[in-house]
């Protein structure tokens, strides 16, 4: 049984190999374009020269080729520059306390502090904290605030005034004129990473991890 499955694997194993060898061998490069030109202006028929407008059509076409490879080779050069560049920047947070999207905060030291996004100015805000069972233990009124992102901070007592305990997980929402906004966590920057394609992310304390594009605020 383990010697079918191991012929089987190299066997694929093979094919695989082949497949890509002809692949590769099907790639035109510039090199291989500029020889089979060479070649068929050696050969062509003395008494029928090639036409000089299908000469120049060919050149051109391998200008273009060669333009077009030597700039996505800038573009792939200037990618990882930028790449590294960010990630670098990004170290730079590390210690710091940034805002990042969440509808879930941890209680920790007895607070959480946080922010919604304030679409229009003047309208009543209000921040409603739930427990893990989805019943409400604190309503937080901001009042009237101005547009933009409005700090909030609980301190991690319910509506009756006691006390919860630290290591609570709690759901945050927000309304502002009865109509739900973004809600935000505050944390700590503990590390950076990078995450292919995605780019640069950032480790935040009792959060996880967050791509610097969703930091909402560094403070």
């Amino acid at each position: 049984m383990v010697d079918s499955v191991s012929g089987t694997s190299s066997s694929s194993s093979s094919s695989t190999a082949s497949s890509t060898g002809q692949l590769q061998q099907q790639t035109l490069s510039q090199s291989d374009f500029l020889k089979l030109m060479v070649t068929q202006m050696t050969n062509q028929d003395p008494t029928k020269p090639m036409d000089s407008t299908q000469m120049v059509a060919q050149m051109a076409q391998f200008s273009q080729v060669a333009a077009t490879q030597e700039l996505q080779s800038s573009f792939d050069t200037l990618s990882t520059n930028l790449s590294g560049d960010q990630f670098v920047r990004a170290a730079s947070l590390v210690g710091q306390d940034v805002l990042v999207p969440s509808k879930a905060a941890t209680l920790k030291d007895g607070v959480v502090n946080g922010a919604v996004n304030v679409g229009t100015s003047g309208t009543y805000v209000n921040v409603q904290v739930k427990d893990s069972s989805g019943n409400v233990v604190r309503n937080i009124s901001l009042g009237q605030p101005d547009a933009g992102l409005v700090q909030y901070t609980w301190d991690g007592k319910t509506d009756d005034g006691r006390q919860l305990d630290n290591g609570g997980v709690y759901q945050v929402s927000a309304t502002s004129g009865g109509t739900a906004i973004d809600t935000f966590v505050r944390g700590k920057v503990e590390g950076v990473g990078a995450s292919g394609t995605d780019g640069t992310y950032l480790q935040v304390a009792g959060y996880g991890g967050a791509l610097l594009s969703q930091i909402a605020q560094i403070l």
